[in-house]
């Protein structure tokens, strides 16, 4: 919770005017991500909104910044696909109604099992995923929100255009004015810290920008173009209607449900990691899974779609100053009243501000310096986070990580797949293989490849005081290998094995001898 006590003065202003801030960000991108997921722009705003104000309270990282996201809403797109197969005799406001009612019973389920994976303390899963794919995460990240403001700059009739280049010119020659502002956007974002921090630069440009386009009667696309928000009203408590608890419907919501929650907890908990790495200080991924569950129940069940943390607005006020817990709370807040209350002026900003803002974001959230390490980096790292940044683009987060996951996971397979012998005879004639390596599903063909079995002197050590046993299927290489020596007829002793693995051994179990120095390790079985 908020301790103002324990707020400086100093601090208590940079979180609220970075708040004021993102709160102005927050409007345009829940708009569009309304419109991504098939419902009105009030439905993403109430998101914000509650997610936002609940994660800000409860959150795992202080100043972190939750909502409606692009990620979870592209995945709501097949959920409004399905809802209108299984009506189709619904004219376009009934069923308009009846998606929404389907969103808002998936987000309050995907809400439900985010609660229970962070109660049972799962959202340390983080930690398996690499660096490389953290980068590309990053990085794909940051190209798909350059690329999602292209959207608003795009030229009227788009359809009727035959190529890209067309497309390019027809966008410059009717929207040259929104380029001009972009174009002061960033260089205010880029500039004016360097002269002064007292406030966000962000906050300057879209200030000054908007009362520069409102008086001068510049023409040029604002917010209010976007969609009408004078009907905006406080949230209030809905229940999804409808026919939503029939097994039929279930069948469509739970999978989605299931995927919205591993979205959403992948991109909050890779979010706080990268906050994390840019100030210092650790969140905590538990207590984050837990605040997103409850922001995403509460979401559902007063209007809103589930959503999750966003990189973009983050990062704006980390970079802004607001790294404690009154910067996300003002922006939630803030956003809510804006709206609320000051829909006009709103109504008033341009787009291209906002824009500007998000490009600046873009280039801030990119981790170039990754493209400097791509020639040091191991060709394997180097592929994943290629493949990573790629999938990210072109499908969507949570099957980039896992992807990401796999293949580091194959590629340290690989690298591990062999264990060395170092063979000596000691001075009573028995010869000693000296181990080094993992032993492991992936280097049993090159355990078993070590010995001779049938040209070994009749005694002989196997030392495991450099190897290590991993899992099962090394257990069952040694009790292997103590077989084809016992029927050779030749004794076998095996050292510096730790107790666990001699509890598992059952053939070989007989020869281990003790060692004062034996080793400690578990071994991973699925017994």
């Amino acid at each position: 919770m908020i301790n103002l006590q324990n707020y400086a003065t100093q601090n208590i202003k940079n979180d609220v005017l970075s708040g004021a801030l993102v709160a102005v960000a927050l409007v345009p991108e829940a708009i569009a991500f309304s419109f991504i997921a098939g419902v009105s722009p009030v439905v993403g705003l109430y998101g914000a909104f509650i997610i936002g104000l609940v994660t800000a309270l409860l959150g795992g990282k202080p100043g972190m910044i939750s909502g409606a996201t692009g990620s979870v809403a592209v995945v709501f797109v097949g959920l409004g696909l399905s809802v209108k197969a299984m009506y189709p005799e619904l004219d376009k406001e009934a069923l308009s109604m009846m998606v929404l009612n389907y969103i808002l019973l998936t987000s309050i389920i995907a809400g439900l099992i985010q609660i229970a994976i962070g109660f049972f303390k799962m959202g340390k899963f983080i930690r398996l995923v690499p660096q490389p794919a953290l980068f590309g995460f990053v990085n794909g990240l940051a190209i798909v929100i350059a690329m999602a403001q292209l959207t608003f700059l795009a030229p009227a009739n788009v359809e009727q255009y035959g190529s890209w280049i067309e497309i390019i010119k027809a966008s410059f020659t009717e929207n040259y004015i929104m380029y001009i502002i972009i174009a002061i956007t960033m260089l205010t974002m880029q500039f004016l810290p360097k002269i002064s921090r007292a406030v966000p630069a962000g906050l300057v440009a879209i200030v000054v920008v908007t009362l520069v386009v409102y008086f001068g009667e510049i023409s040029t696309k604002v917010v209010g173009d976007l969609a009408d928000l004078s009907s905006v009203s406080m949230p209030s408590f809905v229940m999804p209607m409808g026919e939503l608890f029939s097994w039929e419907a279930m069948r469509i919501i739970l999978p989605i449900a299931f995927i919205v929650a591993l979205v959403g907890l992948i991109e909050s908990l890779l979010t706080l990691s990268v906050l994390d790495e840019m100030g210092g200080e650790r969140g905590s991924g538990n207590q984050e899974c837990i605040a997103l569950g409850v922001g995403n129940t509460a979401s559902g069940l007063f209007g809103g779609m589930a959503g999750c943390a966003m990189i973009g607005q983050s990062v704006i006020n980390f970079t802004s100053g607001g790294l404690g817990r009154l910067s996300s709370f003002t922006a939630a807040v803030l956003l809510i009243v804006l709206v609320v209350s000051f829909s006009s002026v709103i109504a008033a900003i341009p787009v291209a501000v906002l824009v500007g803002i998000m490009f600046m974001v873009s280039i801030g959230t990119f981790e170039f310096s990754s493209l400097r390490r791509l020639k040091h980096m191991q060709k394997s790292d180097a592929f994943v986070l290629i493949v990573v940044t790629i999938i990210t683009v072109l499908a969507d987060l949570a099957m980039a990580v896992i992807a990401g996951i796999i293949i580091s996971a194959l590629v340290f397979a690989w690298k591990h797949a062999k264990i060395n012998a170092h063979t000596t005879m000691d001075k009573e004639n028995k010869k000693v293989y000296e181990l080094d390596g993992p032993l492991f599903f992936g280097s049993v063909t090159s355990f078993n490849e070590q010995f001779d079995v049938e040209n070994d002197p009749d005694e002989v050590v196997i030392d495991f005081k450099d190897a290590r046993v991993m899992d099962s299927s090394g257990v069952e290489a040694i009790d292997g290998i103590t077989e084809k020596y016992k029927q050779a007829g030749k004794k076998l002793t095996l050292r510096h094995l730790s107790e666990d693995c001699k509890k598992v051994l059952t053939s070989a179990g007989p020869f281990c001898s003790y060692e004062e120095d034996d080793p400690t390790y578990k071994v991973a079985t699925n017994q």
